[in-house]
């Protein structure tokens, strides 16, 4: 438990929180909402591995 990074657990939950919620605006048919998610996805992603470069730079990982 002590080499676990809680910074990625959070940004995997969102991560798969964004790609459920593409699934219900496909469902609603909302495009404006599939395209949010979308975007979420891919803020979420971006910043996780952003946030892994920095902690591999440091030493961290």
């Amino acid at each position: 438990m002590r080499n676990i990074k809680w910074v990625f657990v959070l940004y995997a939950f969102i991560a798969t929180a964004a790609i459920m919620s593409i699934g219900i605006f496909i469902g609603e048919g909302s495009a404006l909402g599939v395209v949010l998610a979308i975007t979420a996805l891919i803020v979420v992603m971006g910043l996780g591995f952003t946030t892994k470069k920095k902690m591999r730079e440091k030493g961290q990982l």
